[in-house]
């Protein structure tokens, strides 16, 4: 019997995942957090490299050098429409090298460029290094999993990125699929069912209809929305939020850095809270010279705020 071990990857937006099948289940390999999903984020200091928690735990303090959302820019060009809306939400600077988008960093005291599908590889690579870890042993082939949208380039992109990390890509498996066929290992059942997968990301929806009978998986229906997601309700907060500290204080949030990444913080973890909560208190000490920002935000002011982007997701 063959000693080799696949993995598989799960590239998000927003966070990222990896497993292993053996001893007949599915298994989530926790990174050193004990989480099982890592922030797809990497930051650039002075001294080194931190990609997922230990990145985005220091975002406030670097903001212009952490990186995040850069899955959105692989296969597009830097004049495509998506990509410049993206750039608006960005605190870090995303330059044009021959119509391709490229980030700019200043890494270890020296000005970097990197491609996205080089920044993906590094999330890839550590994935690869947690499995590596868990297992024990080393590990070169894997299986990635991507949105139903992804055009070819963006497909080749992914791979490219795989390669870079030293990963052989056994196949690229669409994410319903993947639901479907982890549905069916769970049920283990042979009987035709028909499936709904709905998958609301950070950045994307989508639903899927699948048709799945033993071993064959019947993709009858998609839609989505590539740029709609998590990350949409979140920025909607924060610009009610900056709105209610320009009204209160007549100052700009929106030119200072420091003081928008905070609050975007903020805004996520309040989101999350809303989930299971009527209301949620914002409270941010030296918010922007010397001020101290406090405020509250109901479930139904987050529904009314993003009304329209449920509808949406609901059509």
């Amino acid at each position: 019997m063959s000693n080799r071990r696949a993995i598989d990857i799960d590239f998000g937006t927003a966070y990222s995942c990896v497993a292993v099948f053996q001893n007949g289940n599915a298994e989530i390999i926790p990174n050193e957090q004990d989480n099982r999903t890592t922030p797809s984020f990497i930051a650039f200091t002075n001294n080194e490299r931190l990609i997922g928690d230990a990145a985005k735990n220091q975002i406030s303090m670097n903001s212009k050098n952490t990186i995040f959302g850069f899955k959105q820019l692989l296969g597009h060009k830097f004049n495509d429409a998506t990509v410049q809306a993206d750039m608006k939400h960005w605190p870090f600077k995303v330059i044009n090298d021959r119509n391709k988008p490229k980030i700019q960093v200043e890494y270890k005291n020296q000005i970097k460029l990197f491609t996205p599908e080089e920044l993906s590889s590094m999330i890839l690579a550590k994935m690869k290094n947690m499995a590596e870890i868990y297992l024990g042993k080393k590990v070169s082939e894997a299986v990635i999993t991507i949105p139903t949208y992804f055009n070819s380039s963006q497909r080749q992109a992914i791979k490219d990125a795989s390669t870079i990390a030293g990963l052989d890509v056994l196949r690229v498996l669409y994410e319903p699929a993947a639901a479907a066929i982890a549905y069916r290992l769970v049920k283990k059942t042979s009987d035709e069912k028909n499936i709904l997968v709905f998958d609301l990301g950070g950045s994307n929806v989508n639903v899927t209809i699948l048709i799945i009978e033993e071993d064959v998986i019947d993709v009858k229906s998609i839609a989505g929305n590539t740029h709609l997601g998590g990350e949409d309700f979140v920025n909607r907060m924060v610009e009610y939020f900056i709105q209610e500290f320009q009204r209160k204080y007549h100052k700009n949030l929106l030119n200072n850095k420091r003081a928008f990444q905070r609050l975007h913080n903020a805004c996520e973890c309040a989101k999350i809270t809303l989930s299971s909560s009527c209301h949620v208190l914002i409270e941010i000490d030296l918010l922007r010279e010397g001020i101290d920002f406090y405020s509250k935000i109901t479930h139904e002011c987050f529904e009314e705020l993003n009304i329209d982007l449920f509808r949406s997701i609901l059509e």
